[in-house]
């Protein structure tokens, strides 16, 4: 399945008030500034207000789910890293190997 960009680029718009993704997710406003202290989840801040991305609306139901299951909040932060280090190691060999071609 193709995605194209203007897709992408909404998916990753931060215009969500705490509010708004408290309503979407389940979750109480609490519960999602603790996930942004254990550093789970990263809002734009500005104003004093956050403003959350549909993905970061995604990710936090992938936290409640995986909390819900017993994982802690280090596990889950541990499995995230070792998620961005493969996709960052994915884009530097395709550059790569694009360059040689």
């Amino acid at each position: 399945m193709m995605v194209n960009r203007q897709e992408e680029s909404y998916k990753y718009k931060k215009v969500i008030s705490i509010g708004i993704v408290s309503e979407l997710t389940g979750l109480s406003p609490r519960q999602i500034r603790y996930y942004e202290e254990r550093k789970l989840v990263f809002p734009d801040r500005s104003k004093g207000s956050r403003k959350y991305s549909f993905a970061d609306v995604e990710q936090l139901m992938r936290i409640a789910d995986q909390r819900e299951e017993g994982v802690s909040t280090y596990e889950i932060r541990q499995e995230m890293t070792k998620e961005l280090r493969e996709r960052m190691l994915k884009g530097q060999m395709n550059a790569h190997f694009r360059m040689r071609s």
